[in-house]
C-alpha cells in the first residue's frame, strides 16, 4: 500500500513530458486561496486567426511559436482539519492501537486507510506533532508486544509444546502484516520526519527491534522455542518419517530469519543437539559390523539431509553444517574401528561403491589420513599373505595380478576427490605393495620372470592387441614394487635366453617390445637382450652361407647352429659335455672350419644343453617324427644298435652328467609318452635299471613332442642361479664400497654403510650384514684400512 500511495502522491517537480505539447498559456491567479487555475481570455488584438496558434506569458506578453513552454507545478496542501473535527492526534492514536491490537476487525477502524493517511501528513506539518507521533507509535508498538508475550507465557503454561509453537508463528506472522500496513499508513511519518534524523529506526526497524527485545530475547520464549524443536525432532529422528509439523518449524525458521535471531535460536542448538545426539547414539550401537554401521551411517545422513532442506532449504551452509555434525557424532569416536572393521571386507569383496561411501564419509571429516593408514596396511598384509603362501606359490603372480588390479580400481573409482584419484592414496598402494614383496626376499622377482616367461610362450591366443599390451605391462609393472631387481633380470634374461634359442617364443614382435618396456620405463641394463637379438641374427646369416657352400645331399644341410657371445648370454661354460653321435660330430667339425675359416682369432666352444632334434622313430603302429631335446636324442640313437641297454652302459656311452642323464631317461620311460622302457617299473631312475626300446608306442599324431628337461628351470638349476645371482651381488659390493671411499678417501662405518646402500638400492636392497661381511673382507684385502685412533673409521688405501 505504500508503494501506491507513493505514485500517487509523489510528482516530478521538472520534466519534458509536455515539450511538443502546446495550448494556450494557464495562468494563476494572485489569490493563493484559490484552488484551481484557469485560462486567460483571449484579448481583441488575438482574436484573429492566428491567435490560435499563439500563447502568452502570465504578464500578457506573446509566446513564440517555437520557443520553449515551461509548465508549473504546485504542491496542493490539504485543508487543516476544522475546529469541529475531533482531534487528529487522538484520532491516529486510537488507530494505532486498534490495529496492534490482536483479533480486532479491520472494518471497524475508527477511521478509514485514506484518512489515516491524511491525518498523518497534516500532522507531520505541525511543528512537533511529529516527534508526539514518533513517540506515541514507539510506546503503542511496546505496549503490543508486552500483550504478545504474556499472551504467549499463559498459552504455554495450558498448552502443549507442538500446539504452543504453533501459536508463536501465527504471532509472528499476524505482527509482521500489522507493521508492514502501519508502514504503508504512516509512510508520511517515515520519509517527512523519521528519515531526517538518522538515529531514529523506522517504522519497521523499530516494531521489529520491540519485538525482539520482548519476545524473542525473552529467556523463557527462547527455551520454549527450542524446546517445541527439540521435541519435534526427536520424533522424527525416532520415528525415521516426516511429521505433518514440518512446515510450521519452515515458517519458524522464516520469522526467525527476518528477525535476525535464526543463528541464536534455531541453528546453534540445532547442532549442538544433532551432535549430542547422534553422538549418544554411536555409543549405543555395539552390537553392529563395521559395515553396517557404515550402512547406518549413509541412512542418516541422507534423513538428516532431506529434513534439513526441507526446514532450512537455501540458508547459507545449515544444511551441509547439520549433516556434518550428524557425521561426526555417529564417527568421530569410531573413525579407527570403522576403518579396520569395514576397509577390509569391502576390499575383498570388491564393493566399489561402499568403498566410495566411506571414503566420502572420511574425507567429510577431514579424516582421511586414518582411512589411508588402514588402506596401507590391508594392502601391505594381503600382499604380503600371498607372498609368503609357499604351497600356491605357482599362482602367485596371477593372485597378485588380480588384488593389484581391483585395487587401481577402488584407487580411479573410490578413493576419488574433485575427479582425480587421491595421490596420497596413490603413494600408499605403492609403498604398500613394495612393502609386501619384502615378506619373502628374492622369491616374488624369480616367479614374476616365470610368469612372464609363461606369457611370452603362450602368446596372444584369442585376446586383441591392446588386451595383450595391457595384461603384459600390468606383469612388467610388478618390477618397480621388488627391491630384488636383478634377481629378476638373471631369471628374465635366462628365460629369455632359452625361449629365442629354443624357439619356443609366440612372437619375437612381443619379446622386443616387453624388452623396450623394461629399458625404457625401469632399468637400462636390459638392454643386453638387444644383443642377443642381434647373435641370433648374425647366427642366422653365418649357418644360411654354410648351408650354400656345402652339397644340397650333405646332412649338414639339417644342422642349425647358433654362434653366441659368451659376454651377452646367461650360461656359464660347461667343463664336460656329452659325446654327440659320430655323425652329428662330423657334421659339427664341418661347420667349425668353416667358421673359424671365416672368423680366425674365434674361438668356438660347444654347448649342447639347449640343442633339439627330429628323429625318424619306427613302431609296430607307423613311423613317427619324434622332436627332442640334443640329450634325449643322443641316448635314443644308442638303441639303433642294442635292443636293451643298461644306466650303467648309457653312461659310459654319452659321458653325460649322472643328474643330467637321469632326467634325460626319466623324460623318455617314465612319463606319458614312453617311447623307452625300463625294468624294474618306476618312476626314479637307479643305476641296475636297464632300458629297451617300447616298440608297441602309440600317439595319434604323426609328429610326436618329447617334453624336453632342459627346457625347464629344475630345483637345482634354481639354486645354482641364486648362487649365481648372490655371488654377483658380492662383487657389487665391493666395487660400489671401493668406488665411495675412492671418493671420499675416509668415511666411519654408518656414513659407508648408508652410501653403499643408496648406491647399490636400483639393483637390489642388501642386508647389513652383507654390507659389514664385504667391509671386513676389503680390508683384509688392503682396499681398506681402519683408524688407528677409531676403528670404526675406515680410510681408502690408494
Amino acid at each position: 500500500m505504500t508503494d501506491v500511495l507513493s505514485k500517487l502522491l509523489s510528482l516530478p517537480k521538472t520534466s519534458q513530458g509536455f515539450t511538443a505539447h502546446r495550448s494556450s498559456v494557464v495562468e494563476q491567479t494572485a489569490d493563493h486561496h484559490e484552488r484551481f487555475p484557469h485560462k486567460t481570455p483571449r484579448l481583441d488584438h488575438d482574436s484573429d486567426s492566428g491567435s490560435a496558434y499563439r500563447s502568452r506569458d502570465l504578464k500578457g506578453k506573446a509566446v513564440e511559436r517555437n520557443g520553449p513552454i515551461r509548465i508549473q507545478v504546485q504542491i496542493l496542501t490539504p485543508k487543516a482539519p476544522t475546529k469541529a473535527s475531533p482531534n487528529p492526534y487522538a484520532l491516529l492514536r486510537r488507530c494505532t492501537q486498534f490495529l496492534l491490537t490482536r483479533g480486532s476487525q479491520t472494518e471497524l477502524l475508527p477511521a478509514t486507510f485514506e484518512c489515516i493517511y491524511t491525518t498523518c501528513c497534516s500532522q507531520v506539518r505541525v511543528p512537533g506533532q511529529g516527534e508526539m507521533l514518533y513517540e506515541m507509535l514507539v510506546m503503542e508498538i511496546d505496549q503490543c508486544n508486552f500483550r504478545l508475550l504474556r499472551e504467549l507465557e499463559d498459552s504455554r503454561d495450558s498448552g502443549n509444546l507442538t500446539d504452543w509453537l504453533g501459536q508463536l508463528v501465527q504471532v509472528c506472522e499476524w505482527f509482521e502484516n500489522k507493521v508492514a500496513l502501519l508502514q504503508s499508513l504512516l509512510a508520511y511519518l517515515d520519509r517527512a520526519f523519521i528519515s531526517k534524523d538518522t538515529k531514529r529506526q523506522n517504522i519497521r526497524d523499530l516494531a521489529f527491534t520491540s519485538f525482539k527485545r520482548k519476545i524473542l530475547n525473552d529467556a523463557h520464549m527462547v527455551d520454549c522455542v527450542r524446546a517445541s524443536v527439540l521435541e519435534w525432532l526427536d520424533t522424527e529422528r525416532s520415528k525415521r518419517t516426516a511429521l505433518p509439523n514440518r512446515m510450521m518449524i519452515r515458517n519458524l525458521v522464516s520469522h526467525l530469519l527476518l528477525h535476525d535471531m535464526y543463528d541464536i535460536i534455531f541453528e546453534r542448538f540445532i547442532l549442538e543437539q544433532t551432535l549430542s545426539s547422534y553422538t549418544n547414539e554411536a555409543k549405543d550401537m555395539v552390537n553392529l559390523s563395521a559395515e553396517q554401521f557404515l550402512t547406518h551411517v549413509t541412512e542418516r545422513t541422507r534423513e538428516e539431509r532431506e529434513r534439513a532442506e526441507a526446514v532450512c532449504g537455501g540458508i547459507g551452509e545449515t544444511v551441509k553444517e547439520i549433516v556434518q555434525t550428524c557425521r561426526r557424532g555417529l564417527l568421530e569416536s569410531k573413525l579407527d574401528w570403522l576403518a579396520k572393521g569395514a576397509l577390509g571386507p569391502l576390499m575383498n569383496a570388491q564393493g566399489t561403491d561402499q568403498l566410495r561411501s566411506i571414503y566420502a564419509e572420511f574425507e567429510a571429516l577431514d579424516s582421511l589420513s586414518i582411512l589411508c593408514r588402514e588402506l596401507k596396511s590391508y594392502i601391505q598384509t594381503s600382499v604380503g599373505d600371498i607372498v609368503k603362501d609357499a604351497e600356491h606359490e605357482d599362482d602367485m603372480v596371477e593372485r597378485i595380478l588380480t588384488f593389484k588390479t581391483y585395487a587401481d580400481h577402488a584407487l580411479q573409482h573410490s578413493f576419488v576427490s574433485s575427479s582425480a584419484p587421491n595421490s596420497s592414496f596413490s603413494y600408499a598402494l605403492t609403498d604398500a605393495f613394495t612393502t609386501g614383496f619384502k615378506a619373502r626376499r628374492n622369491k616374488p622377482a624369480e616367479l614374476i620372470a616365470r610368469h612372464l616367461d609363461k606369457l611370452m610362450r603362450r602368446g596372444q591366443r584369442n585376446t586383441s592387441d591392446a588386451e595383450w599390451e595391457s595384461m603384459l605391462e600390468k606383469v612388467l609393472a610388478l618390477y618397480r614394487f621388488t627391491d630384488d631387481k636383478d634377481v629378476f633380470r638373471t631369471f628374465y634374461t635366462r628365460a629369455l635366453a632359452k625361449r629365442l634359442l629354443l624357439e619356443k617364443s609366440a612372437s619375437d614382435d612381443f619379446e622386443k617390445g616387453a624388452l623396450r618396456i623394461l629399458k625404457e620405463r625401469y632399468d637400462p641394463e636390459f638392454g643386453q637382450g638387444d644383443h642377443m637379438f642381434n647373435d641370433l641374427a648374425l647366427s642366422r646369416e653365418i649357418l644360411r652361407e654354410f648351408h650354400n657352400r656345402i652339397p644340397e645331399t650333405s646332412s649338414a644341410q639339417k644342422l642349425s647352429v647358433m654362434v653366441l657371445q659368451r659376454s651377452v648370454w646367461p650360461f656359464a661354460a660347461r667343463k664336460k659335455d656329452v659325446d654327440l653321435h659320430p655323425s652329428m660330430h662330423t657334421d659339427l667339425m664341418n661347420y667349425a672350419t668353416f667358421y673359424k675359416a671365416k672368423h680366425q682369432g674365434h674361438k668356438l666352444e660347444w654347448d649342447h644343453a639347449l640343442g633339439t632334434a627330429t628323429i625318424k622313430a619306427r613302431f609296430a603302429a607307423g613311423n613317427k617324427d619324434l622332436t627332442v631335446s640334443l640329450y634325449q636324442a643322443v641316448v635314443l640313437l644308442l638303441f639303433n644298435d642294442e635292443t636293451e641297454i643298461g644306466y650303467k652302459a648309457i653312461l659310459e656311452a654319452t659321458r653325460m652328467d649322472e643328474p643330467e642323464l637321469k632326467r634325460t631317461l626319466q623324460s623318455l620311460a617314465c612319463a606319458n609318452k614312453k617311447v623307452l622302457k625300463k625294468r624294474p617299473v618306476g618312476r626314479d631312475v637307479n643305476e641296475d635299471d636297464m632300458f629297451y626300446f617300447n616298440a608297441d608306442f602309440t600317439d595319434p599324431r604323426a609328429k610326436v613332442h618329447i617334453n624336453s628337461i632342459q627346457a625347464k628351470d629344475t630345483p637345482e638349476e634354481s639354486k645354482r642361479t641364486q648362487s649365481h645371482i648372490d655371488s654377483d651381488r658380492k662383487h657389487y659390493l665391493d666395487a660400489a664400497i671401493v668406488r665411495i671411499m675412492k671418493a671420499k678417501k675416509e668415511l666411519n662405518y654408518e656414513a659407508l654403510k648408508a652410501a653403499t646402500i643408496e648406491a647399490v638400492k636400483n639393483h637390489f636392497s642388501p642386508e647389513v650384514t652383507v654390507i659389514k661381511q664385504r667391509i671386513h673382507g676389503l680390508v683384509d684385502q688392503d682396499y681398506l684400512k681402519r683408524d688407528e685412533r677409531d676403528m670404526n673409521n675406515f680410510i681408502y688405501v690408494a
